[in-house]
């Protein structure tokens, strides 16, 4: 049970992949476009005349914000799509048609309660949010993942159905996006009632957190990295940026309530001699794990990986660590281990806890636009001068996090043999020993057991994975025969390794497959 479970969340965070790849450049964009078209920051360093609305420079830099940040507002469609073609078996550009049509009804669905229950202004301040112009609950990325998921079930049940001859038509792939929206139709309304609850839990685990001194920062720092993989931060730390729970304070004359809002007035106040912890405690950490502790982890990963794959993991780890450096963006780095590992990031969590509690003892007063980024250090830091913000305190924490970071991801990566990025077995082959694509498809036929002993094909990056009716019938030798790596039988799902070339055996295979007769073996 375990190792299926494990097996699920590996193919889940593959199926991730297709959209994460575009993080790290959509991160570059929105991470520099928002720094340098703040109204704060550009007021209070006189850089209005330079890089004011109505310059270049500030209108190169607004598109830089927006293309960068649509990719990041519309994470939840991307992540329901790409476990839909992850997850499902067969024609899956029909899996991603049904689960962009299921994401749409679903939060339609529960923008119609909103509006039939009395409108936004009846819930939780922060409660909803747009959804590609769809008034609807702040669900975030768990939404997307429910709908991929979900989708990819109903596809996988469904995509074959034959109906009655009078509604033929709508039968096979075409039956996947009609069930699709009928169910999650019904789940966008019970996700209205079930969500609320959720949403005030986080709320109220916020005002406890505000409570609790430093054991309170603590859990601020692990609640908020927990919930950014599943886009739920949002509702956690809104209300200490924004709102009263973050604190309040006299700044000139003016009650100022929020711990970013704080920052800022203060930042704008000459009067200001030092910043104030109670606010940037739940900023300062942030910068000690998104430049120096990560860049760790990354390396980590990548000097325990096997020596003959490092090269194929290099251009990812690197472009995550520097992602992360620059603009505080840590998707890319964290789903590369998430799946693999959550274990790991748990561990992760945790430490990143303990980082903003080391920098509140510290006194560290370092503000954030957005994430905490090198870009933040550098404004809301070092530009402001040591006795402000103690910045300078950063720099041996951070080396001693990067430090933790690299051994603690090294020992439990090699401890434990988590298969991070190239640590994965070695999947490559050299294919069926000069046979032809059809000679090739014959065999595994007949390793499989016939033709009819095939009940379901698919691949993931390296491997063929078929299903089938009797696994005693596959035969080993003749699949080997075929040039696989190797082949592992589990119940009645069997895996044979080809390496980066699957997707053209199973390309091959399917097309073969049906001029074969049943009775052949």
């Amino acid at each position: 049970m375990r190792n299926k479970i494990f097996g699920i969340l590996q193919r889940i965070g593959k199926s991730f992949m297709l959209p994460i790849a575009t993080l790290p450049i959509a991160g570059l964009l929105l991470g520099i476009g928002i720094s340098f078209t703040n109204q704060a920051t550009l007021s209070t360093y006189g850089l209005v005349k330079i890089m004011g609305p109505n310059s270049s420079i500030y209108i190169i830099l607004t598109v830089m914000k927006k293309c960068g940040g649509i990719v990041f507002e519309n994470l939840p469609l991307l992540f329901a799509i790409g476990v839909a073609i992850g997850m499902a078996k067969k024609e899956k550009e029909t899996a991603a048609l049904a689960a962009a049509i299921a994401f749409l009804v679903m939060h339609s669905a529960i923008s119609a309660m909103i509006e039939i229950t009395g409108g936004s202004e009846n819930l939780l301040d922060g409660a909803t949010g747009s959804v590609l112009g769809i008034t609807s609950l702040q669900i975030g990325t768990f939404g997307g993942i429910i709908v991929g998921l979900g989708v990819a079930v109903l596809h996988n049940r469904f995509y074959n159905i034959r109906l009655p001859k009078v509604l033929s038509f709508f039968g096979g792939t075409r039956f996947v996006p009609i069930i699709s929206t009928l169910i999650y139709g019904i789940v966008g309304i019970i996700m209205f009632f079930i969500w609320q609850p959720v949403q005030k839990g986080i709320l109220a685990l916020g005002i406890l957190v505000q409570s609790s001194g430093y054991i309170g920062t603590f859990f601020y720092g692990l609640i908020f990295r927990l919930l950014i993989p599943f886009g739920l931060h949002h509702i956690f730390y809104v209300p200490f940026w924004q709102t009263a729970v973050g604190g309040t304070m006299k700044i000139s004359g003016e009650t100022v309530v929020g711990a970013q809002n704080i920052f800022f007035a203060q930042l704008a106040d000459p009067n200001t001699i030092e910043f104030s912890t109670s606010a940037t405690k739940f900023f300062s950490g942030a910068i000690v794990v998104m430049v120096f502790a990560l860049p760790g982890a990354a390396l980590a990963i990548y000097n325990t990986a096997k020596i003959n794959k490092r090269k194929d993991i290099e251009g990812l780890l690197v472009s995550a660590a520097l992602t992360t450096i620059l603009t505080g963006i840590t998707e890319p780095i964290e789903f590369a281990f998430l799946f693999a590992a959550p274990g790991l990031f748990i561990v992760h969590a945790i430490l990143t806890g303990i980082g903003y509690v080391m920098a509140q003892i510290l006194h560290i007063a370092v503000g954030v636009t957005f994430t905490g980024s090198i870009i933040d250090l550098f404004m809301f830091g070092i530009l402001q001068g040591n006795a402000k913000t103690h910045w300078i305190r950063i720099i041996p924490l951070g080396i001693c996090y990067f430090i933790l970071y690299y051994l603690v991801f090294t020992f439990i990566i090699k401890k434990f043999n988590l298969k991070t990025p190239g640590r994965e077995e070695d999947e490559s082959t050299t294919l069926g020993n000069n046979k032809s694509s059809d000679e090739i498809s014959s065999l595994i036929i007949q390793g499989l057991g016939g033709k009819l002993n095939i009940v379901d094909i698919d691949c993931c990056a390296t491997r063929l994975r078929i299903t089938v009716k009797n696994a005693e019938k596959v035969e080993e030798k003749i699949l080997k025969s075929t040039g696989a790596a190797g082949i592992i039988i589990k119940g009645e799902g069997v895996q044979i390794i080809y390496g980066p070339n699957v997707n053209i055996v199973k390309t091959n295979l399917e097309d073969y497959l049906p001029d074969v007769p049943d009775e052949l073996l």
